[in-house]
């Protein structure tokens, strides 16, 4: 019987058998395989077929014997299929002669061939269960044999929750994605991927679009790899049912030097949570979204930056996030506010939660962490700064694919399971005692992993927290990449994080000749500080005075607001220099804003010749457009994603409801400025209702982070 084509057939498998070698067949015992009434006949590596008289030996067939050969031809061979374990198939043999033909199926499990009991069937029904190696005899009435194809059997053990799809017909589904690679020059190369199929695929190489000839197995080997061979590698799998590509990645060949990581980009979501409507309001989550959000800026991040967030803004932000990931980005996720743990699953609590907490009213962490990866990032980041402690035992859990072994994932957790988060009063400010730490290390040149126990370690030695809350550490991550790691920007990703979405400065001129400089100033997103300065004034302008208000109308307009986010100005004194700012105006809230809004910039000063105080008025108008641009809920004449710019500032929103349930811009004046209701969202599961949430923050597409 002839040894499998190739004689490679199952060498790409994991953990699988080999097939014989030649040398095998040239220093041991050929197969023996029997015919009816017939002792045992060698079977001689690479003939076709076996014919003669019984007894006659192997190799001495006659002319007469190869002529009786020829009566029997297979028209059907069977085919090779890769499956996941327990898939039922059958295979196929079909074969004409001039007498009446016997069929016997043989199965080779590493070197050894033997005969399928009851198998004489030209059909082999099979349930998959190892990768193996099939062949079938048939024969005439003369005992004469012929043997079809090798086939394989190839056998998933592990193969992604949902794969094959329910209506597979066999076209090619691939269950395994060649891996990024960074190589040094003279070393081996090798990628490889595996998909299933019935019949089993075919394989193709690329590399930089062009087709690699010598290319055409699952795995790629390149021995001595050569600066040359870098590029962005794909496969194409394909069988009759038709073809399907694996995700391409880049191979990096260079020196030693050259082997440092790098991100095409860095993207950071922080959200806080301070203000809730139905549960204690937190003092920490301000702060440390603000502290954390300025030491990923000098780490190179874009940061998305938000305060309190309801369920239907929490979603949105998230959801926009993830659109702005793309391959070898580097990926932080932080949050502080409320939270709790369920049966190993990380619930975030949005400001709106009612009271008890309960997965259809908050965010899955899991979820979250699960659309970065599908995103191709190079590194994911999970910061959980809230409490874990247990709720609802008898709640289901939100339906979470398992992650992708790609080995970047890092999850760090303020506190263990079943524990709580403090948070410590730091003077004027609270800080949460995770932040107080990690604010220490993030800026270190090390594995992120090596960081966080750093901060792990500090935690436990703080005296405030001993026996209350120890940080955890979880991840799969392979490689030693760090958050200092330089970027290498690619594509239209990096022009688009290169421009800024920052407010320019207007200047206004008074009647009286006077100008003032307007400066937005962003703290977070939804928060602008609206500064004002005057300008050198003309000699007839003294003891000049500026105020910047709202107009009449809109005050009257306006209901009674509650209080502005706390600590703000003092934050804003932080980054920029209060003696170059006459007046400041505090817009909050900036995504609940449904209308323009009108500032009125008021000049007080005194004329020498009449020693009369004199009021002049200057109105400018803010688009709502820009105010509220990450969260406008209707843009329709908004650019496309792809074309947008970015800037190099935070971006925030905040959600501050009044007494009467209504969403209100809240400003610096005393008042806040109408809006409508806010839009009634699904009371569906978490996980059922993100799913069209870009007609609330589709300007973030147009801007980027």
């Amino acid at each position: 019987m002839p040894g499998p084509a190739g004689w490679d057939f199952l060498e790409e498998e994991a953990g699988s058998m080999c097939p014989p070698t030649k040398q095998h067949w040239a220093q041991h015992e050929p197969f023996c395989l029997w015919l009816p009434g017939e002792r045992c006949r060698r079977r001689v590596p690479g003939r076709g077929a076996v014919a003669g008289p019984a007894g006659g030996r192997p190799g001495q067939e006659g002319a007469a014997g190869e002529a009786m050969q020829e009566a029997i031809t297979i028209t059907e061979q069977p085919v090779s299929i890769s499956v996941p374990v327990g898939y039922s198939f059958t295979l196929r043999c079909r074969a004409e002669g001039s007498t009446l033909l016997e069929y016997q199926w043989f199965c080779q499990q590493q070197s050894d061939c033997h005969q399928i009991p009851g198998a004489t069937n030209p059909d082999l029904p099979i349930i998959a269960e190892q990768t193996q190696l099939y062949t079938c005899r048939v024969n005439d009435l003369y005992r004469n044999a012929v043997f079809s194809d090798w086939v394989k059997v190839e056998v998933h053990q592990c193969v992604a929750r949902g794969l094959p799809p329910r209506l597979w017909r066999g076209e090619p589904v691939i269950i395994l994605n060649p891996m990024e690679q960074r190589v040094e020059v003279g070393k081996p190369l090798q990628l490889q991927c595996a998909a299933m199929g019935v019949p089993a695929p075919c394989y193709q190489w690329y590399r930089n679009g062009n087709l690699l000839e010598q290319h055409k197995r699952k795995k790629l080997w390149i021995t001595h790899a050569k600066v040359s061979d870098s590029g962005t590698y794909l496969c194409c799998a394909s069988n009759s049912h038709g073809e399907h590509w694996t995700n391409a990645v880049d191979v990096h060949v260079g020196t030693c030097g050259s082997e440092k990581f790098f991100a095409t980009g860095k993207i950071a979501l922080l959200v806080g949570n301070n203000r809730y409507q139905h549960h204690p309001n937190l003092m920490a989550p301000v702060k440390d979204v603000f502290e954390l959000s300025r030491l990923l800026e000098q780490l190179g991040f874009q940061v998305v930056s938000l305060l309190d967030l309801n369920k239907a803004e929490m979603a949105t932000a998230v959801s926009q996030f993830l659109q702005l990931l793309e391959k070898g980005v580097y990926a932080i996720f932080y949050y502080a506010g409320h939270g709790y743990e369920h049966l190993g699953r990380n619930y975030m609590v949005p400001v709106d939660a009612p009271q008890p907490y309960s997965p259809e009213n908050c965010i899955s962490v899991q979820r979250i962490l699960q659309k970065m990866q599908q995103q191709q990032t190079a590194l994911n980041i999970i910061l959980l700064d809230t409490c874990r402690k247990w709720y609802n035992p008898g709640r289901a859990l939100s339906q979470v694919q398992p992650l992708e072994p790609w080995g970047n994932t890092v999850y760090g957790y303020a506190t263990s399971e079943d524990a709580e988060a403090y948070e410590l009063q730091d003077g004027e400010f609270s800080s949460g005692i995770f932040m107080k730490y990690l604010k220490k290390h993030i800026l270190k040149e090390k594995k992120v992993t090596h960081m966080l126990e750093d901060v792990l370690e500090d935690v436990g030695r703080d005296p405030l927290v001993t026996g209350k809350q120890v940080m955890e550490i979880k991840h799969t991550l392979k490689e030693a990449r760090s958050l200092t790691d330089p970027i290498r920007p690619s594509g239209a990703g990096a022009e688009r994080w290169g421009h800024s979405h920052e407010l320019p400065s207007r200047t206004l001129t008074f009647p009286c000749g006077a100008r003032a400089e307007l400066r937005f100033l962003r703290l977070f997103s939804n928060l602008m500080s609206v500064c004002a300065k005057l300008q050198a004034p003309p000699a007839h302008v003294t003891a000049p005075r500026l105020l910047l208000c709202q107009p009449p109308e809109m005050e009257a307009m306006a209901m009674q607001r509650e209080s502005r986010l706390d600590h703000v100005e003092t934050l804003l004194a932080s980054v920029y220099k209060w003696e170059e700012l006459d007046c400041i105006f505090q817009l909050c809230g900036l995504q609940k804003i449904q209308t323009d809004v009108v500032l009125q910039l008021d000049l007080h000063y005194t004329q020498p010749s009449t020693k009369q105080r004199t009021c002049e008025s200057l109105r400018t108008t803010l688009q709502k457009s820009l105010l509220g641009q990450f969260f406008s809920q209707r843009n329709d004449s908004q650019p496309d994603f792809q074309q947008t710019s970015a800037g190099k500032g935070s971006v925030c929103l905040r959600d501050t409801p009044d007494p009467k349930g209504q969403g209100s811009l809240r400003t610096g004046s005393g008042h806040s400025l109408p809006s409508s209701s806010p839009s009634t969202f699904s009371s569906e599961p978490e996980e059922n209702d993100e799913s069209d949430l870009g007609e609330l923050c589709s300007a973030l597409l147009r801007a980027g982070p």
